[in-house]
């Protein structure tokens, strides 16, 4: 279920996928809801720019103790390919932070294409009745941190082990070494993309040539060198006012939607990978839910680069955003003006800094 809170909406299409498919529980549906599953209902629930979301009421029977008992379950209903890797995506991630912290998300049940129809496709988790404000910040802030430090790579590479999606854009997955040529790879597939969704434009494209080869080597290099060691961990991906709630039966944080990645991290990690949506003014979360990160995991060296780094994080998350709402600028604009400051703050960019502090580049 996704909570859109944006004040100023960006989107005021119709979603694609048509209504009727939440009107009914497919027969593939029912076959995945949890065993002894009786349907009761089904219903519109909650909000999203790209599926269609319901409840679906049941009764749960337990035969051998003859005990009844009332349930429900989240379902989230998308279309063609696209919307099928989407709730793929999002049933592996959403395992994935279950798996490592139970109680910070819903109940990940199954995915799945609907009997009655090959393109249209499912995701099933458990119901969560969410409060409509924001979690307490140092309940998140320490749920977070603890997510990230049991969340420690498979294999001890940045990546993942199938594509996941912000919005309808499939980000960058695959299995790599060092968080910078991980990053490079993810921020310029977003930035080919962005072009294509908004037109070409000269100075973005200086930009983000700028921002390729000079800012992301200067923020990210010296992570990885010097001494210095990061480690890739899992990042929900999106976290934002609208993927984040209470659980209104245990007042726990709880996050859901889930893109997840193995990205930046280490083991006094900062988790600015899944911090960079909450540095806009426009969303609710902002720097308080950042400082009591921080009281949970120290920001990674060098410290003086960490606003700059989430300044660089952000910029790939907007970018995402602005691909997914062709013909509205809001976005780019914002992307703008970030990399002409980023660009004009590291002239010399990685070379520079290393060689001001005596050392020598390391050449990648």
């Amino acid at each position: 279920m996704v909570l859109t809170k944006d004040p100023e909406p960006v989107w005021d299409k119709e979603v694609d996928v048509a209504e009727n498919w939440i009107q009914f529980v497919d027969e593939s549906v029912s076959a995945k809801l949890p065993q002894g599953s009786h349907i009761k209902n089904i219903s519109p629930c909650g909000a999203s720019y790209w599926t269609r979301t319901a409840e679906i009421e049941t009764e749960q029977v337990d035969e051998r103790r003859n005990q009844r008992a009332n349930a429900a379950t989240s379902g989230k209903v998308t279309q063609n390919d696209t919307g099928k890797a989407m709730v793929f995506g999002e049933f592996v991630s959403m395992k994935a932070l279950h798996g490592t912290l139970p109680y910070f998300t819903p109940t990940p049940f199954a995915w799945g294409t609907y009997a009655s129809d090959p393109n249209i496709h499912f995701f099933l988790c458990g119901f969560v009745d969410m409060a409509k404000d924001l979690p307490d910040i140092q309940s998140f802030a320490a749920s977070l941190a603890e997510l990230h430090l049991k969340g420690l790579s498979p294999n001890g590479k940045y990546g993942f082990s199938v594509p996941t999606f912000q919005g309808t854009v499939p980000q960058y997955t695959d299995w790599t070494d060092s968080w910078e040529e991980f990053f490079s790879k993810s921020i310029r597939l977003v930035m080919d993309k962005e072009e294509r969704s908004q037109g070409p434009d000269p100075e973005v494209q200086q930009l983000c040539e700028a921002t390729l080869n000079i800012v992301v080597p200067r923020l990210l290099r010296p992570l990885e060198t010097g001494g210095r060691q990061i480690k890739p961990r899992l990042v929900h991906g999106d976290i934002w006012d609208g993927n984040v709630s209470t659980d209104t039966a245990t007042n726990t944080p709880i996050i859901f939607d889930a893109a997840c990645i193995y990205a930046h991290n280490e083991n006094s990690p900062d988790r600015t990978v899944d911090l960079a949506p909450l540095r806009p003014v426009r969303h609710q979360m902002g720097k308080p839910y950042v400082k009591a990160y921080f009281e949970y995991f120290p920001v990674s060296a060098p410290e003086e680069d960490q606003d700059d780094r989430n300044a660089l994080y952000c910029l790939r998350w907007d970018l995402n955003c602005s691909t997914l709402y062709p013909g509205n600028l809001r976005y780019r604009k914002m992307c703008v003006e970030v990399m002409r400051s980023l660009v004009a703050k590291y002239p010399g960019g990685y070379e520079a800094w290393a060689k001001e502090r005596g050392g020598e580049p390391v050449v990648r």
